[in-house]
């Protein structure tokens, strides 16, 4: 049965079928240290053989299709994750649309399929716990067995740890889950990336002195409630594409006793209508917890509070991902 081809982000002269490539092969979600020691000895392998650096990534999830309704919420869309992989040097991102054939393919269908035929494997670069194929049969050993075969190589890459801990996809889910977008930055590549389109919300920002913008249709996990400093940006507005300063809430409105929770962005010096456009909301840290306030006053107090530390912080910040 035919296989869907892949989305190819990078360079166009990657596009399947290739004659000869150094490839890694994995999820790659919130693409955080571990992954930029992959990248970094997948370019390595790349440059001595004369051949592009390739990573192969899914979507969705291959749990998604396998484990319905337990699979874990993404950290970074298909095109942020590629646009963070090509930052690390790589010369293209496959993303390959997952489907129910293609999570059958026994290990040795894809390694003979996807990894030789497609993707012309000659240098293979992964992290210890490697899997692959139906039932996460294929380990780092088979793949080195499978490569051996075909004159390929195979290089696998010691976990990354920090704090004692591995770093890990896992662990950006647990950080961010308790808010910790500050701790989640420093194992990741870049800071954490919320991405919604603007929709109208209740105006009750506009009517406090602080517009805000609200996100719909956002694909990846929210961290938890609470206020953050950020920094905002509009999609297509080039050429500056400008980041704005940004002070954020997540979950509902004590003061006013709302129960629907939301995501609504102040971007400081942003003056304008942006209903209907792609806002990028990169997270810093945690400000505070939602909370209910006495009055309307002491509500815009703190506010006002919350936007200038969120515009010291902005300032002072890691620089944005290279990404365009």
């Amino acid at each position: 049965m035919p296989l869907p081809a892949p989305l190819v982000f990078g360079s166009p002269a990657c596009t399947p079928p290739l004659a000869r490539a150094a490839v890694a092969v994995g999820n790659f979600d919130g693409v955080h240290l571990g992954h930029a020691a992959i990248a970094s000895r997948l370019v390595a392998a790349a440059e001595v053989l004369g051949v592009p650096a390739v990573a192969l990534t899914f979507d969705p999830h291959p749990a998604s299709l396998l484990r319905p309704g337990l699979a874990p919420a993404p950290l970074t869309t298909p095109a942020r994750r590629a646009d963070l992989l090509l930052a690390l040097g790589l010369d293209a991102v496959l993303v390959q649309p997952t489907d129910a054939a293609f999570v059958a393919l026994s290990a040795e269908e894809f390694f003979a399929r996807i990894l030789r035929d497609r993707l012309g494997g000659v240098a293979f670069v992964e992290g210890q716990d490697f899997r692959f194929g139906a039932g996460r049969a294929g380990d780092v050993a088979m793949l080195a067995h499978l490569a051996a075969a075909e004159g390929a190589t195979v290089e696998v890459v010691p976990a990354v740890r920090i704090g004692g801990e591995t770093v890990s996809s896992s662990r950006l889910r647990t950080l961010l889950a308790a808010g910790d977008v500050a701790a989640a930055a420093t194992l990741a590549t870049a800071p954490y990336r919320l991405t919604g389109t603007v929709e109208p919300g209740a105006r009750r920002g506009a009517g406090l002195g602080f517009p805000t913008a609200n996100l719909g249709g956002i694909a990846t996990l929210v961290p938890a409630a609470g206020v953050y400093a950020a920094r905002a940006r509009l999609a297509g507005d080039r050429p500056s594409r400008a980041w704005f300063p940004a002070a954020v809430n997540i979950g509902t409105s004590p003061t006013f006793e709302t129960t629907t929770p939301t995501v609504e962005a102040h971007l400081v010096g942003f003056a304008g209508d942006c209903y209907g456009r792609v806002l990028d909301v990169d997270f810093l840290e945690r400000l505070r917890e939602t909370r209910r306030f006495g009055s309307v006053e002491e509500l815009k107090s703190q506010l006002a509070d919350d936007v200038a530390r969120a515009v010291t912080i902005a300032s002072g910040g890691p620089a944005p991902s290279r990404e365009t």
